[in-house]
């Protein structure tokens, strides 16, 4: 399916997600009659940790409750993935779906994930969804070949700029430095430190030959 056709059926179907940012490739189901059942969207693992170029994730799947259509869409995601060389599809489901469908697909549950407060953070600023403070579990589905998932990351923890237990400090006066709130972390703590540690590196040094009589 075309992107835009398949966010437009997420946007009318799905219970509680918005259509993605991007894909890899989207999927339908139809019926014997030419009707649009369900779609699938795929795209690259959100989890960072989980991007290693031998993985897509299934990031929306949509119906409009047809009897395995779910099952239809998360087999096709997964025998398309293979065939264009992916060893690892994952996916996630909320607290309370039972994964039935995945689990009639092939998939298989890897772990289960605790609730976040939000995905929102001083470097990565992002608005509610509405699906925060809800538990998830992991499912994948891999070639026999596939290398071992990788170990998750702590759900709880900003994924762009974790925190490493201790502040940074100034090259110049030692002093810590406070967190960016936005763009890069900062080097030194104030235009002054910056400016002196320029002018040391701008003035020219003697060579101990210099000294000699």
């Amino acid at each position: 399916m075309k992107w835009q056709a398949a966010c437009a059926y997420v946007e009318q179907h799905h219970r509680h997600h918005d259509p993605p940012q991007g894909h890899q490739f989207s999927l339908g189901v139809l019926t014997e009659d030419g009707r649009l059942v369900g779609v699938a969207i795929v795209g690259r693992p959100v989890s960072r940790n989980l991007d290693n170029g031998l993985t897509v994730e299934v990031t929306r799947v949509a119906t409009d409750g047809t009897v395995n259509a779910c099952s239809a869409l998360y087999a096709a995601a997964w025998r398309t993935a293979r065939s264009a060389g992916y060893r690892r599809a994952i996916t996630y489901t909320q607290d309370g779906e039972s994964g039935a469908s995945l689990r009639a697909a092939g998939w298989r549950k890897v772990a289960d994930l605790p609730a976040r407060p939000g995905w929102d953070a001083p470097s990565r600023p992002r608005h509610p969804l509405g699906t925060e403070n809800i538990a998830r579990a992991l499912w994948e589905i891999t070639t026999h070949d596939a290398p071992p998932l990788p170990e998750l990351p702590d759900e709880t923890s900003d994924e762009t700029r974790p925190e490493r237990g201790r502040r940074k400090r100034c090259p110049e006066c030692k002093t810590p430095i406070a967190a960016a709130v936005t763009g890069r972390p900062a080097r030194y703590c104030s235009p002054a430190c910056r400016q002196r540690a320029y002018r040391r590196r701008s003035t020219p040094t003697k060579s101990p030959r210099s000294a000699l009589p």
